[in-house]
């Protein structure tokens, strides 16, 4: 029961909605996610650090830069998370990430400054 009661938890807050739904798309690092979302660097780490602790993103390091994903192994999130997706047009700001995330790239030459 606490598994679903964090599941819900994690889905009231709008940026981790944000994240999570820009994760499902590509694997992102902070700055970028920063970038895509006009957020501060500090406010993002502390919503991948919940959203890594409860097991819905996992993270690797490539060079200088740690790379957060999303964890679909749990049905009930992958089948949320697919719903919202399939549905994007409905959500106003996650289609303006989603529309972001081609620049993700651009995002990071600016932190490798």
């Amino acid at each position: 029961m606490d598994k679903l009661i964090d599941f819900f938890k994690m889905l009231s807050d709008e940026t981790r909605v944000r994240i999570l739904v820009l994760l499902y798309h590509k694997k992102l690092c902070v700055c970028q996610l920063c970038g895509i979302m006009d957020e501060t660097q500090p406010k993002i780490s502390k919503h991948l650090a919940k959203l890594r602790d409860m097991g819905f993103v996992k993270d690797e390091r490539r060079e200088q830069f740690i790379y957060y994903y999303i964890n679909l192994d749990n049905k009930l999130f992958d089948g949320v998370i697919k719903d919202i997706v399939s549905n994007i047009e409905d959500y106003g700001r996650l289609k303006k990430d989603i529309e972001k995330i081609d620049n993700a790239e651009e995002y990071l030459k600016v932190c490798k400054k």
